[in-house]
């Protein structure tokens, strides 16, 4: 597409009355020119077993059609019809709380053979019809899938043959996982017991790592189905979702998003995020760096908030601050969920653009002001490139792996160690993409950030060290380099391999208690020192040392180093702090790595994210995520601010409302 798509999710089967050209009248108003539909209504379409009625597809895609709007088609199969589980109830998931009940979405074994021979009948069914209209671009396939904590007796056996497959023997499984412990050794595959029960973190990482297997499984194999029917032109896309603590938040636990997503054409992705007071940019930059990275070009917003709860209404300013925030990350599409607000069961108050009255309101009216900029300035802002220097890597293994050991108090977890860094690159406007452990693109990086790594090979921590030694720039914080890929301690001394290029080691750990950092070495003020929930006992080798406990027993351990290795540097944070103190450490990196500039002496809530676009030009986009009027110096080249289509010049000053955006091209 080589235009900005603005859309939204449509049911017109939800409809409490006839207003499909009402609705299509408001649509071309607000300049949306997308919508995505049939992703959720299974039953609507296969009411009785073999029953097929594509009656309410066909007249939304012809009257879109004849609108000018484009489809996308999702595949219904993330909510199962009633018939289906009165006729096969196996078909849902048993997990470890017991059998399934019906009721709500996601709750099948998407291994089930039964439920697979319906998907995909129900697939090829929708896809057969709607691929040659020409007002379909593109499909979804599934929602938001994830592996539903299925473990079931089916999903066991083909767990057995998975870890057969890979260790080739019990001896090598037995030593690999520990199993010796507690008389948890298995001596014939044919006694291999549900791992359900298991005590064994070594065994129970490995299993969520097979579930996840059994993600990408399933999106590809709806995936190939669809690319028999799709036209050229035409795409597969999936809206991946994250880890959701009311909002999306981290890493999702149950999915791989970098392996599930190399079977689609574009990466998709929902974001969710707080607003009103609470809002800053964080999710929509975390989950837009994220979706971007996954195959290293532009992504598509499949979900995000227009009104949604009472708490996130967005006040005057924000719907367009949260779209061109999106745009700014690498998005070419911006999709709201949903069109209008449903009027019972479930999401009856997760409020669509549309109140439940179905008329003009104020976000409505402000979403008008976006469709036109979109429409506008699409030449100009599609297809934005990015090209970032710093990096953050993130590991589903050892998230997983931290859920099975976690931190005392189990309240600071994985994603939350991930957040601490990447939210401070966030705020001193520090560009990000995301890695994972398997890519291969480490050195197209000055800075790699990595948060609590606590399982990880051999070989990545070498690549790791390899990196330093060339003369790349890595932080790391506590729990990196602690265990193999196979969640088994390293025998030697912590933190294993990387404490080569650290120049730091240590072999006790301790929870802190009014433990803080000596000095306030970071000048954030002694109150802003504190470190908390886990500290390291660090006795640096080469490192030098910039943060010493304060504390009559540990003061005499490092906290926070630093050591020269071949041509770069390793910082390592052998501690929990606060966010400042976080701050201050990466700020330091980002400096000895060359990446401090202009943009970096604005910070949050003065937002800078850039970009090249189809011309070559840069695009710069200026947020301020705040309830209060910002200005700076504009400190690059003469440009033209797009929004006002004015002249800018290098050292003009600029004002932001609040909640305000500008966006220059040079």
């Amino acid at each position: 597409m080589d235009e900005l798509l603005y859309g939204v999710a449509y049911y017109d089967e939800y409809m409490p009355c006839e207003r499909l050209d009402e609705d299509i009248r408001m649509m071309k108003e607000a300049g949306i020119n997308l919508v995505r539909i049939a992703e959720s209504t299974w039953s609507t379409h296969e009411p009785q077993n073999g029953v097929f009625d594509f009656s309410s597809v066909d007249r939304v895609l012809d009257a879109m059609h004849e609108a000018g709007i484009r489809v996308i088609v999702g595949t219904p199969t993330y909510a199962v019809p009633t018939w289906m589980v009165k006729e096969h109830p196996d078909v849902l998931a048993e997990t470890p709380d017991g059998p399934g009940r019906y009721g709500a979405r996601q709750i099948m074994d998407i291994a089930n053979p039964t439920y697979l021979f319906y998907a995909e009948r129900i697939i090829r069914k929708l896809i057969s019809r709607v691929c040659d209209h020409p007002a379909v671009i593109g499909y979804q396939v599934d929602n938001e899938t994830k592996h539903y904590r299925t473990s079931g007796p089916n999903v066991q056996l083909r767990f057995v043959k998975y870890v057969r497959e890979k260790f080739g023997t019990v001896e090598r499984l037995n030593e690999a996982f520990g199993l010796a412990y507690w008389s948890n050794r298995i001596n014939s595959w044919e006694d291999f017991p549900s791992v359900v029960g298991t005590i064994n973190g070594s065994l129970g990482a490995e299993f969520a790592k097979f579930q996840r297997r059994l993600v990408t499984e399933f999106l590809a194999w709806q995936t190939s189905i669809v690319n028999e029917y799709k036209r050229p032109g035409q795409f597969v896309t999936h809206n991946f979702d994250f880890e959701w603590r009311g909002y999306s938040f981290g890493v999702q636990p149950d999915v791989d998003h970098f392996e599930a997503a190399k079977a689609l054409d574009i990466a998709g992705v929902d974001i969710y995020h707080p607003s009103q007071d609470e809002l800053t940019g964080k999710e929509i930059s975390f989950g837009g760096d994220s979706t971007r990275s996954l195959k290293g070009t532009n992504y598509f917003v499949l979900e995000t908030q227009a009104q949604a709860f009472p708490n996130w209404t967005p006040y005057p300013g924000q719907l367009r601050l949260q779209a061109f925030s999106h745009l700014a990350s690498g998005a070419d599409m911006v999709e709201y969920w949903h069109w209008h607000s449903i009027h019972n069961s479930f999401e009856t108050y997760w409020k669509g653009l549309l109140s439940h009255d179905l008329g003009p309101n104020p976000t409505y009216d402000e979403a008008k002001t976006i469709g036109r900029d979109f429409a506008r300035l699409s030449p100009k802002l599609v297809h934005l490139k990015k090209r970032n220097r710093a990096a953050i890597l993130v590991s589903n293994e050892a998230l997983t792996a931290l859920d099975w050991f976690p931190l005392p108090g189990g309240n600071v977890r994985y994603n939350d160690v991930v957040r601490l860094m990447y939210d401070r690159l966030y705020e001193m406007n520090v560009g990000v993409d995301v890695l994972h452990p398997g890519s291969d693109s480490f050195e197209s990086y000055d800075l790699i950030a990595v948060p609590a790594l606590y399982a990880a090979s051999d070989e990545l921590l070498a690549r790791l060290n390899r990196f330093v030694e060339n003369g790349g720039h890595v932080v790391y914080t506590f729990k990196s380099g602690f265990a193999d890929e196979n969640v088994q301690v390293r025998a030697g001394a912590q933190p294993g391999l990387i404490g080569e290029a650290c120049g730091v080691r240590y072999n006790q750990f301790v929870e802190p208690k009014s433990v803080t950092l000596k000095g306030d070495p970071f000048g954030v003020g002694e109150e802003q020192s504190g470190v908390s929930v886990w500290m390291e006992l660090l006795t640096p080798a080469t490192a030098d040392v910039l943060a010493w406990y304060d504390h009559p027993h540990w003061g005499a351990y490092a906290a926070i180093t630093e050591n020269r290795y071949g041509k770069g540097t390793a910082t390592y944070v052998g501690c929990l702090p606060n966010a400042a103190v976080m701050g201050k450490v990466l700020e330091r990196a980002v400096k000895a790595a060359g990446l401090w500039g202009a943009d970096q002496e604005l910070s949050f809530p003065l937002i800078v994210k850039s970009g090249t676009n189809e011309a070559g030009k840069t695009i710069r986009y200026y947020f301020n995520y705040s309830d209060e009027p910002r200005a700076f110096a504009y400190p690059h080249g003469d440009g033209t601010e797009l929004l006002s289509d004015r002249a800018v010049r290098s050292g003009e000053r600029i004002e932001l409302d609040r909640w305000g955006v500008a966006i220059v091209e040079a």
